[in-house]
């Protein structure tokens, strides 16, 4: 029976973590849009409703991102130490890899850093690390599959442990 979290293919996370991890970077990617489009209409409209609004989105982010640090860090052993071992995907898988150092690194400073002379550089870089990363997540994901999908076709002869 395969060790916990993972199932079939040893790189391959239970469902119930992967699409934990779906939604995680789903709220993520959306409420860090809706922030922003929030904080462009609170300076042009001046509604009290945008100012709410990107608070809220910002509240919600945070939490997200929270639990989205603890389902990163369990990535580690369960998939990508596993994965850098067998040579698989190290590209985008360091690609995504960096791409979160960036946002726990621009997110720690966006909390905790008061300058006001490193907090629009921190948020512009976080907010490009996020939306790349977005875009980065299905191509790795297909990647993925799509390298499984050729290993399943080869002989098990020529695969490598």
């Amino acid at each position: 029976s395969p060790p916990t979290g993972i199932t079939r293919c040893i790189l391959r996370l239970k469902s119930s973590f992967r699409y934990s991890l779906y939604a995680a970077f789903a709220v993520l990617s959306l409420t860090g849009a809706g922030w922003l489009v929030a904080d462009w209409q609170k300076d042009v409209a001046g509604d009290e409703i945008w100012q709410m609004t990107a608070a809220n989105m910002l509240m919600i982010h945070g939490g997200v991102a929270m639990l989205s640090l603890l389902l990163v860090g369990a990535l580690i052993p369960l998939h990508l130490l596993r994965s850098w071992r067998r040579g698989r995907n190290r590209v985008s898988g360091s690609i995504m890899a960096a791409f979160n150092a960036v946002l726990i690194v621009t997110a720690f400073g966006l909390y905790y850093l008061g300058s006001e002379m490193v907090r629009p550089w921190m948020s512009w870089i976080h907010l490009g690390a996020g939306f790349a990363l977005a875009a980065m997540f299905p191509f790795h994901i297909w990647l993925g599959r799509r390298d499984r999908a050729r290993e399943e076709l080869r002989p098990r002869s020529e695969i490598k442990s």
